[in-house]
C-alpha cells in the first residue's frame, strides 16, 4: 500500500458515496488507475464495504448501555456458541472479545430502560457460557466512529 492508496482511503473515510470519478479528482489521478486502485483495496480487504452511518436517536434508539461479560468457562464450544449467540443479537451493536477479565465487552443499543432491561433479562443473561454480567450506561459520546489514522 502506498501513498497513494492511503489518500484513496482517507476520501473514502471521508465520503463513501463519492463517485470514481470525483475520487479520482480528490486524489490527483486519472479514472481509470484510480478505480483499479479501488477494485484492488476492495479485494484485499482494505475495504470491507460501503453503508450509512445512522444518528441512534434519530431512529428511536436512545439508550445506550456497555455490558461486561464474564464468562464462566472459555473451552472452544462454549465460546463458539457465545459467539454465535451475540452476533444473532441486532441490538448487540459491537462485540469485542477481551484479555483478561471481564471477557467481552458488548455495546447495546435500545429504545430505553425498559427494553434493556428485557433484553438484559431474557436474552444476554442466558447467553451460553456466562458467569457474570456487569453493565454501565453511555453518558455521552466523546469521539464517535473516528475514521482510521493513514
Amino acid at each position: 500500500m502506498d501513498s497513494v492508496d492511503r489518500q484513496i482511503l482517507a476520501e473514502l473515510q471521508k465520503d463513501g458515496r463519492l463517485t470514481v470519478t470525483e475520487l479520482a479528482a480528490r486524489v490527483r489521478l486519472s479514472l481509470s488507475p484510480c478505480h483499479r486502485r479501488l477494485r484492488e483495496l476492495e479485494r484485499r480487504g482494505a475495504v470491507r464495504g460501503y453503508r450509512a452511518v445512522l444518528d441512534p436517536e434519530a431512529v428511536g434508539l436512545t439508550f445506550e448501555s456497555l455490558v461486561f461479560v464474564t464468562m464462566r468457562q472459555e473451552d472452544r464450544d462454549t465460546v463458539a456458541a457465545f459467539e454465535s449467540a451475540v452476533a444473532d443479537i441486532p441490538q448487540v451493536v459491537q462485540a469485542q472479545r477481551l484479555f483478561g477479565d471481564p471477557d467481552y465487552l458488548l455495546r447495546i443499543v435500545s429504545k430505553d430502560l425498559r427494553a434493556f432491561q428485557q433484553l438484559y433479562d431474557e436474552e444476554l443473561a442466558t447467553l451460553p457460557g456466562v458467569q457474570r454480567l456487569s453493565s454501565t450506561l453511555v453518558m455521552k459520546h466523546v469521539v464517535r466512529e473516528r475514521s482510521l489514522p493513514l
